[in-house]
């Protein structure tokens, strides 16, 4: 066994021999390195090697060597040996390109959108003048002019966008608080109006916590990706007929999933049979959906999801305001809501401002709260979109709010009587929501012009993405604040598009 005194000889012996090593080396190195810099490959250059660092035990323990020189040596060589690592990564790319040329972005885009143009799925935006006093009649510019039309097609369900007392409480809002937030809630962006209306919402779905969000697109992305990630090997069970944020939300996730088929309940079960029992599950889908205009059976949907360990996340954003004694939606109406673990909806829609939430346990909301990014890094909802509706909530809960649920539903359905009449290929779904099937994208847009120019009615087709290829349709709307005469107008006006279109009438759809 070696002594200490000969293990230390051994040490220096060797220190000064690597210590030796690198002075000749870097001495040669210092010789050639410019002679040799533009003549060699980047890869054929001398190697730094770990006894390069002032730390390094052998540097530590050597003799007579001037490390700071050995140091300055090696950056000067560094220094030359990056420019000339610059310049042959240049000459390489250059070489290997000197036939070709630079990827042209802009028409890359261009020719996507030129695709959408040619498939006649190019979205163009009408620009609608909305007029407070007079809306369903509205006005369309274009090319500088200005002309009357009437719409059909608004998600301001039931006009509450335009009623006196829900602006009067924003203009009230933006002349006290100013127009914007000031920030994200953690930082100056969170009022006592935040506070009062996410109460206001957890109690209208009799829920013991709610969350403001930007939109419900946010509110369905954000909870869906952060609950799913967090909850310990989660899987989703996804309906196929999910809005796109709620598609979003899952796919970022990463998380397993499986899509059932649009409201089939034994799909749902027999998907979930196959699951662990005792595994975290999430049952995404919607109450009425957006496009066809079908209610799911909620309490069949949720006795599913829970005989076999899930919980539901359900999307509300097309009943809220719309359907039951307050409005809280279908699951007020059919007396579900203590079954329902996760509510999301909108202030966009029949509430008549902008915005989503998500209601549910205190816990699950402090959750998302805490952890969901989408909600923590983005400026909050101003004082005059709480203000107002809160208002539209007010009008909601009031008799006045019934009765525009009732002539909203009552109109839907004469709508739907009177175009299946006529042999309109309607859908007689049991929503407010009139989908009139079309399946050709450009007679889409085609009936859509002809009804906006020969007879100043404003429907948006619906084509892909929002649908299927080959389910392009008309997605119809009525208002309480449509007449009869509206009504009848757009009876006639859709049938005489229809045909002039080349398209044929339909008996018994």
């Amino acid at each position: 066994m070696l002594s200490k005194s000969s293990n230390s000889s051994k040490i220096v012996a060797v220190s000064k021999v690597l210590a030796n090593y690198h002075h000749r080396r870097f001495s040669l190195a210092k010789k050639n390195l410019f002679r040799t810099a533009l003549n060699s490959d980047y890869e054929n250059t001398i190697p730094l090697i770990c006894t390069d660092t002032i730390d390094c035990p052998f540097f530590k323990n050597s003799e007579n060597v001037k490390l700071y020189d050995i140091l300055n040596l090696r950056t000067e060589y560094n220094l030359v040996g990056k420019e000339k690592n610059l310049k042959t990564t240049e000459n390489f790319y250059l070489n290997k390109h000197k036939n070709s040329v630079l990827f042209d972005y802009e028409s890359y885009f261009s020719q996507k959108i030129e695709d959408k143009k040619r498939d006649g799925s190019y979205r163009y935006f009408k620009k609608v003048i909305r007029h407070a006093d007079s809306f369903p009649n509205v006005q369309e510019q274009a090319e500088n002019k200005v002309k009357d039309i009437t719409i059909w097609c608004s998600n301001d369900y039931l006009g509450l966008g335009r009623h006196p007392y829900v602006l009067s409480q924003v203009t009230d809002a933006v002349m006290k608080y100013g127009a914007g937030s000031g920030g994200t809630r953690n930082i100056s962006g969170s009022t006592p109006l935040h506070y009062k209306l996410e109460e206001q919402l957890a109690k209208l779905h009799q829920k013991e916590s709610a969350l403001l969000f930007t939109s419900c697109y946010v509110a369905n992305d954000t909870t869906l990706y952060t609950l799913s990630r967090m909850l310990p090997n989660c899987h989703i069970l996804s309906d196929s007929g999910n809005h796109a944020s709620m598609i979003q939300g899952i796919r970022n996730s990463g998380i397993p999933k499986t899509i059932f088929r649009h409201n089939d309940y034994d799909h749902l079960e027999a998907l979930l049979k196959k699951l662990p029992l005792d595994s975290p599950k999430i049952v995404a889908f919607e109450s009425v959906h957006s496009m066809d205009g079908s209610i799911c059976d909620l309490h069949r949907m949720c006795d599913i999801t829970h005989k076999y360990g899930g919980i539901t996340f359900i999307d509300e954003v097309h009943a809220v305001g719309l359907y039951g004694e307050n409005g809280a939606g279908i699951g007020e109406r059919d007396n579900a809501l203590e079954k329902m673990d996760i509510i999301t909806g909108t202030l966009g829609k029949a509430l008549g401002n902008i915005g989503g939430y998500i209601a549910g346990s205190s816990n699950f909301v402090d959750l998302i709260r805490s952890y969901g990014s989408g909600f923590i890094f983005t400026t909050s909802l101003p004082p005059s979109v709480l203000a107002g509706t809160l208002a539209s909530i007010d009008i909601s809960r009031s008799d006045e709010g019934r009765a525009l649920r009732f002539k909203h539903q009552l109109y839907s359905q004469i709508v739907k009587a009177k175009l299946i009449e006529a042999g309109l290929p309607v859908m007689n779904t049991p929503s407010h929501i009139v989908p009139v099937m079309v399946g050709n994208v450009k007679a889409a847009a085609e009936i859509c012009d002809r009804l906006l120019n020969d007879h100043q009615i404003y429907i948006q087709a619906i084509n892909y993405p929002t649908v299927a290829r080959g389910e392009e349709r008309l997605r119809i709307v009525p208002n309480p604040c449509h007449s009869m005469e509206m009504i009848d107008k757009l009876v006639f006006a859709l049938t005489d598009a229809w045909l002039k279109s080349g398209l044929s009438l339909k008996k018994n759809f």
